[in-house]
C-alpha cells in the first residue's frame, strides 16, 4: 500500500468531519452552543498544517488542511454573524 493513500484517507476523514456541524449551523442559523475558541484553535492548527504541507510539498496535507481551514473559517463567520443576530433579537 502506498503511504500517500493512507495520508489521503486520513485527510478525507478528518476534513469531512467538520461538514455535519457546518451544514447544521447553516440550516439552523444557530451557533450559540459552539465554542468560538475551539473553532479559532482548529482553524489555526489546520492552517499551520497547510503551511507545513506546502513547505514539504505533501499533497494530502495541502488538500486536507486547505479544505479544513476553509470550513473552519466559514464556521467562525457563521458563529459571529448568527451570535450577533441572536443578541439583537
Amino acid at each position: 500500500m502506498n503511504i500517500t493513500w493512507l495520508g489521503i484517507a486520513a485527510g478525507i476523514l478528518t476534513s469531512f468531519a467538520v461538514l455535519p456541524q457546518l451544514i447544521k449551523t447553516w440550516h439552523t442559523k444557530h451557533a450559540e452552543d459552539i465554542s468560538i475558541w475551539q473553532l479559532i484553535m482548529l482553524a489555526a492548527g489546520t492552517f499551520l498544517w497547510l503551511i507545513y504541507g506546502i513547505v514539504i510539498n505533501d499533497l494530502p496535507l495541502k488538500l486536507a488542511n486547505g479544505f479544513s481551514s476553509f470550513c473552519y473559517l466559514l464556521l467562525i463567520c457563521m458563529k459571529v454573524v448568527y451570535d450577533k443576530r441572536a443578541a439583537s433579537l
